[in-house]
């Protein structure tokens, strides 16, 4: 009876059914492209936003309408319908007080032997007002009137489709941003103190 139905002959003759396999060869690799070019998207939105809010918060910043932890609030707000409730955002800002000063330690004012190293002895500028020499010039917040602010904020969250370990990809995808912006000179700027060891 089933010799009846499929001869044996006409078996290597039929194509019925080729197009089911050649599709089920194409699938996986299709899927997994289409998934990685959606990821890649997102992570250019994910970017483009990140990037967005935090330029229009530190502007608003700038000029003295917000303070630190309002900056907190609004960044926060406007990332949490985009990040989802497994994801984090991390918000650092640090004051400079001139551009001059980004990612260099406190000026030495006097400098005893040897020379270009602190030690006891020398002067320096205390640019964050903890009357200790400091590595990094900088101070924890928002500065004063007409300090230079150092925002950055990094965004971390799960990534949207589970290939990423198929590709080699970490499981979560980042996010940062950074701007630098001088405040507006709302008032006279605090001049640092010499601080004598």
């Amino acid at each position: 009876m089933i010799a009846r139905l499929l001869p044996v002959r006409n078996l290597a003759t039929d194509s019925r059914g080729a197009t089911l396999v050649e599709f089920g060869f194409v699938i996986g690799p299709l899927c997994l492209i289409i998934m990685g070019i959606a990821d890649l998207g997102y992570q250019s939105y994910l970017n483009a936003v990140t990037k967005g809010v935090l330029d229009q918060a530190a502007r608003a910043a700038s000029v003295g309408t917000m303070t630190s932890a309002q900056i907190d609030t609004y960044i926060n707000q406007r990332m949490t319908p985009i990040v989802s409730k497994k994801g984090s955002v991390d918000i650092t800002k640090t004051s400079y007080y001139n551009f001059s000063r980004i990612g260099k330690p406190e000026k030495i004012l006097t400098d005893t032997a040897p020379l270009g190293t602190y030690n006891a002895g020398d002067c320096f500028e205390d640019s964050n007002g903890n009357g200790i020499y400091d590595t990094s010039a900088g101070a924890t917040g928002l500065g004063s009137a007409d300090d230079v602010v150092y925002y950055q904020v990094t965004v971390t969250m799960p990534r949207l489709f589970p290939m990423a370990k198929i590709l080699g990809w970490p499981a979560t995808q980042t996010a940062k941003s950074s701007v630098i912006l001088r405040n507006q000179p709302w008032s006279n700027q605090i001049t640092p103190t010499k601080v004598c060891t």
